[in-house]
C-alpha cells in the first residue's frame, strides 16, 4: 500500500510499486487529463507536479508516491495555473491540445519558482515539452502574459 495526496485528498492505492505513476492515474483512477505521450519522460504530455515539482508521470513509480503531494491538471489550481490557463486562452495557444497539460503543469510550476521569468528561463523550464503543432511561440509569449497578469 502506498499513501500519497492526490489533488487536494488522502489517498492509499495497492499497486505495483513499480507501476509508472501515468498508468496508476489513466488506468486505475481514471483521470485522463494527464497525457501519454512517449512512456520515456521526453516530451512532457504526462506531466504532473509532484511536491510542488514538474515531474514526468510516466516515469515516477508508486513506489516512490509514498507521502508525496500529487497534483494533476484537473485540480491544478494555483494563482500561476489560473493566469496560465487565462493566458493560453487570450493568446489562443493550443492547436491539436494533445500536449497542452503537460505544457500547462511545467509554465506554472516554473512561475511559482520564477515569477519574472527571461526567454531563457522559460526555454530551460519548457524544455522536454514537445508540442507536435509548434506552438512554441505562442507558449513563450502566454508565459511572458501569465507573469504580467500575476503582477498585476
Amino acid at each position: 500500500m502506498t499513501k500519497f495526496t492526490l489533488n487536494g485528498e488522502m489517498r492509499e492505492v495497492d499497486a505495483d510499486p513499480d507501476m509508472p505513476l501515468l498508468w496508476l492515474l489513466r488506468d486505475e483512477l481514471k483521470m485522463t487529463g494527464t497525457k501519454f505521450g512517449c512512456g520515456v519522460a521526453s516530451c512532457g504530455a504526462c506531466t504532473v507536479h509532484i511536491d510542488g515539482y514538474a515531474t514526468r508521470s510516466c516515469q515516477t513509480f508508486v513506489g516512490d508516491l509514498e507521502g508525496a503531494e500529487i497534483t494533476t491538471i484537473e485540480a491544478v489550481a494555483s494563482p500561476e495555473a489560473q493566469a496560465i490557463q487565462a493566458a493560453w486562452v487570450e493568446l489562443q495557444v493550443p492547436q491539436c491540445g494533445y500536449c497542452q497539460s503537460g505544457q500547462i503543469m511545467s509554465a506554472s510550476a516554473l512561475l511559482a519558482e520564477t515569477p519574472k521569468p527571461t526567454d531563457e528561463d522559460i526555454d530551460a523550464a519548457m524544455e522536454g515539452n514537445l508540442c507536435r503543432c509548434a506552438t512554441y511561440a505562442r507558449i513563450r509569449r502566454a508565459i511572458h502574459r501569465a507573469a504580467e497578469m500575476l503582477e498585476a
